[in-house]
């Protein structure tokens, strides 16, 4: 008993230490100063790259690797995958940047109810009432500032959506979390380097502009692959339901800090949006739930 306490004790230390960290990652990329989101980008990919490669090493880790390469007809979902969070990365980069951290919350608190209407749809998952429910309340969050203010909140949208058809995808994939990451950069690799390259030759690189910005470049590398270490400690020793609540730390740490830090406006109507994605939360968490407990009661065949 004791040692599955300490157990399930290390579990949550990891699992507020990765979310914790992701909903501080607003404050890492504002410190960026003048340097656009695409190549913070191409740094991330390459640094993570270069840290999960030593790190893979340090674990003695590379036979699932090594095993994902030399089936390259296979790699077809990674390289999905790659794109996905590669486009998920450059547009919260983006987000921070331009100081929309409110609609990157909001895409996040939306990615556990896009998993669910993705299940449905594409993997024909049934879908319990309440989450149905939830769902629908989700979109009528976003119609709201469709209707009344008159602006899609793409941002949310976009992250929202790659984050959840990402998740879909990583399912079917057998790579551990660790492996895939470093695969999927290694395939976005090429390109980034080329990238580099170019923006060297066309004197646009900031890499070489101040070692405050070397380093920041090359410790957003590390920031990424950190936290996805911590989440992987954490999900070994805890059971799902907990990981899966402990996941709405990160957005609401953004939501905090885009309202007290940045000084990002929140109108009465976003405030509304965000209450319905609120609410359909608390459905879905409520029903995720019930579904658990029934699940335990239900005596084995």
């Amino acid at each position: 008993m004791a040692s599955k306490l300490n157990e399930n004790s290390q579990g949550i230390a990891y699992g507020l230490s990765a979310y914790m960290m992701w909903g501080c990652f607003p404050l890492f990329f504002a410190l960026f100063d003048g340097v656009p989101a695409y190549e913070i980008l191409v740094h991330r990919i390459v640094w993570s790259c270069v840290f999960l490669a030593l790190v893979i090493t340090l674990m003695r880790r590379w036979a699932p690797v090594v095993e994902a390469l030399a089936h390259p007809g296979r790699l077809g979902r990674v390289l999905a995958c790659a794109v996905l969070i590669a486009l998920n990365w450059g547009v919260y980069i983006y987000s921070v940047e331009t100081r929309h951290v409110l609609q990157a919350s909001l895409g996040y608190f939306l990615t556990p109810l896009v998993n669910v209407a993705l299940g449905m749809l594409i993997l024909r998952e049934r879908m319990a009432r309440l989450q149905g429910v939830a769902v629908a309340l989700a979109v009528l969050g976003i119609l709201v500032q469709l209707a009344l203010l008159g602006t899609m909140p793409w941002i949310a949208v976009i992250l929202a959506l790659s984050f959840g058809t990402y998740g879909l995808l990583r399912k079917q994939i057998l790579l551990d979390g660790l492996s895939g990451l470093f695969v999927e950069t290694l395939l976005l690799l090429p390109l980034a380097l080329l990238a580099l390259a170019a923006l060297a030759q066309m004197q646009l690189s900031h890499f070489t502009q101040d070692a405050r910005t070397l380093l920041l470049l090359v410790a957003s590398g590390v920031v990424t692959a950190i936290p996805l270490l911590a989440f992987a400690g954490a999900a070994r020793r805890l059971r799902l339901a907990t990981v899966g609540f402990l996941m709405y730390i990160n957005p609401s740490m953004q939501f905090l800090i885009a309202v007290f830090v940045f000084e990002e406006a929140i109108s009465g109507i976003q405030l509304a949006s965000f209450a319905l994605i609120w609410l359909a939360l608390a459905l879905y968490s409520w029903s995720a739930w019930r579904t658990l407990q029934g699940a335990r009661k239900r005596p084995a065949a």
